[in-house]
């Protein structure tokens, strides 16, 4: 996703966007957006990632990047996947530092809709085979994803 999307987005700009794509006055639009997206996307991992990191492992024998208690505090109070948000931003992120029409419009849409199915089929499955009835009763308390002000600004700021 990381290679394909841009390569087959930048042949398709090429073809059908030329003018566009090469434009450096677009590029400068654009770029500033990519990064401020990549930013966000990096503030969102590290904000979910510190909780877990912190919260997460109980026991020492817990290898490193994986958890053994359910999480339900910090960021994870107002949301269950803090990450996804920025999984979600980065293929957008990626495509607006590229400049590239294509991805922009269709490719990187595409890439985050994956995303999104990915980690909500398969981690919400895990989660529940993991902690049970606990983690069900925690679904039905937070969503998955929260769009509330005082929420994203917990994610997104800069103290995590």
């Amino acid at each position: 996703m990381l290679a394909g999307g841009p390569a087959l987005s930048i042949y398709f700009d090429l073809l059908y966007f030329k003018q566009l794509f090469l434009n450096p006055l677009y590029h400068l639009l654009t770029l500033p957006i990519g990064l401020f997206l990549a930013m966000l996307a990096f503030r969102a991992a590290a904000a979910g990632g510190k909780e877990l990191a912190r919260r997460g492992r109980q026991k020492r024998s817990t290898p490193r990047l994986e958890t053994d208690s359910l999480v339900t505090t910090g960021i994870y109070s107002h949301m269950r996947h803090p990450m996804l948000f920025g999984l979600a931003l980065l293929p957008l992120a990626l495509a607006c530092i590229l400049g590239s029409p294509t991805f922009i419009l269709v490719v990187a849409p595409l890439e985050t809709l994956f995303v999104i199915v990915m980690v909500l089929t398969f981690e919400e499955r895990e989660c529940r085979k993991k902690f049970g009835a606990a983690y069900d009763d925690y679904a039905r308390r937070v969503p998955a994803v929260c769009f509330k002000r005082e929420c994203l600004m917990k994610l997104f700021s800069k103290k995590v």
